[in-house]
């Protein structure tokens, strides 16, 4: 019991310093998006073209995941999730560190931009294989009763990446206050992601192999094509995970793809702040959602995945519909409340995310179906939520529109929640690939399933798998 304790805590730090500095990665780029790459590789553009470009080469690099989830998943399922994640790990290090390194328009013309928007994709391609693997490892590590806590390890990689990346862009403003930002100080960020990703590697390559896929690779039990088992048998389940978290990631990209940060300080905005408050209100935010969270994960092993998603559905409606009326008011400080309050929601969303998704889909198929699913919702989601924000305050003239959008988002992920079964506690292993290959969606399937003790247990229940 002390040694899996043991192996469980290894587990937990590998991931979460692992996802951190990936999100890191991933959101420096979203968040210099609009404050520095519009300026500087698009600018030629006019001021508010070259931000809806800007940001929709933020956008652009979601249509990449896909990719990055289905080799992830095929490799995952057939390789192991360790070795996905110290590939992935290097290839969004080496793209962000590149970055850093890139002439600016007005010193390559269009050929910056062109290598800007290919390091992107390669971002794309490796965060869609990087959170699969990560929360699988840490969720299949885990015992049932702590799935849903385990599993939240890895997501708070995303609140500490917006914490590292704005804190950092926060700093280097006071560093190399004005010019010097836009000429070498935002570059610094970028250069940091080299140490980051040798610290990464360090700890990843020590962590154990998750034991569900090791039971699968000694009986040789690895599917032959996962991914189109997946697309044969699952391809509705995906659709309708995929669904759950468009809701969560068009909200959170709000703040992660760099939308807030760039409506509160554009001068020819109605709020105009400086630069450096508002990173820091945000890295702030970044600490709330880091929190609930964890709380979230915590709650779904107690209530179920399920009910801990309504909850959260009401909480981000709440969150969503708050936060522009806050940052409208110019205030630093309304601007971090309307922040921790959306957060509040982001987290309960989020935070049970891996220990459903584990649930839902067979151990032969769970990497390719978390992987895919995770990606497909990152498109519809999150992909380009700031290009469209940006694009509805432009023709409407008022942020409400936007809190309309998020909204609309939201009802159709929690319509996608109330179709799903919950399956909490699911044994996860490859004995009962029959029983986790019972249809989770309601109405689909026989809703009956058997546990290790021969007796008939209905997944609604939330604690029916939980002995």
């Amino acid at each position: 019991m002390a040694a899996q304790k043991h192996t469980q805590t290894r587990v937990a730090f590998a991931t979460i310093v692992g996802t951190s500095i990936e999100w890191y990665d991933y959101f420096l780029y979203a968040a210099a998006s609009g404050l520095i790459f519009n300026e500087l590789f698009f600018g030629p553009l006019g001021s508010t073209l070259s931000t809806m470009v800007a940001f929709a080469t933020v956008g652009i690099s979601f249509l990449f995941r896909p990719l990055g989830a289905f080799l992830a998943g095929h490799f995952g399922d057939k390789l192991g999730r360790r070795v996905v994640l110290i590939i992935t790990l290097i290839a969004m290090g080496a793209a962000t560190a590149l970055i850093g390194f890139l002439p600016t328009f007005e010193t390559a013309g269009v050929l910056a931009p062109i290598l800007l928007i290919a390091l992107r994709i390669v971002q794309g391609i490796s965060a869609g294989g990087e959170w699969g693997g990560a929360v699988l490892l840490a969720v299949e590590h885990a015992d049932e009763k702590s799935r849903g806590l385990r599993g939240s390890f890895p997501q708070i990689g995303v609140s500490i990446g917006l914490l590292l990346s704005s804190g950092v862009l926060a700093l280097m403003t006071s560093i190399a206050p004005g010019d010097a930002f836009l000429e070498w100080g935002w570059r610094v960020p970028f250069f940091l992601s080299i140490v980051l990703v040798f610290v990464g590697y360090w700890i990843r390559r020590g962590v154990e192999e998750s034991p569900v896929f090791h039971e699968i690779a000694e009986r040789k039990e690895q599917v032959t094509n996962p991914l189109g088992k997946l697309i044969k048998s699952h391809w509705l389940l995906v659709i309708l995970a995929s669904l759950v978290f468009m809701g969560n990631n068009a909200a959170g990209y709000m703040t992660t793809g760099g939308y807030i940060q760039n409506y509160a300080t554009d001068p020819t905005g109605p709020i105009g702040l400086e630069r450096g408050p508002v990173l820091w209100a945000v890295a702030a935010s970044a600490v709330s959602w880091l929190v609930f969270t964890i709380i979230a994960g915590a709650v779904s092993d107690r209530i179920g995945r399920r009910n801990t998603y309504i909850l959260g559905w009401i909480l981000l409606f709440a969150g969503i519909f708050s936060l522009f009326p806050l940052v409208n008011t110019g205030s630093v400080g309304m601007l971090l409340l309307g922040l921790v309050v959306l957060t509040i929601g982001l987290g309960f969303t989020y935070g049970q995310q891996p220990a459903m998704y584990a649930e839902l889909f067979p151990s032969s198929v769970r990497f390719s179906g978390v992987s895919v699913s995770y990606a497909i919702g990152s498109i519809l989601g999150g992909a380009f939520a700031p290009t469209i924000a940006k694009g509805l305050v432009s023709s409407t003239g008022t942020t409400a529109s936007v809190a309309v959008y998020l909204g609309v988002v939201a009802v159709l992920a929690l319509a996608a929640t109330l179709l799903l079964r919950d399956r909490t506690g699911i044994p996860l292993g490859p004995d009962h690939e029959d029983e986790q290959s019972v249809s989770p969606i309601i109405g689909i399937g026989s809703p009956q399933l058997t546990s290790d003790d021969g007796d008939r247990h209905h997944p609604a229940d939330t604690r029916s798998y939980m002995n």
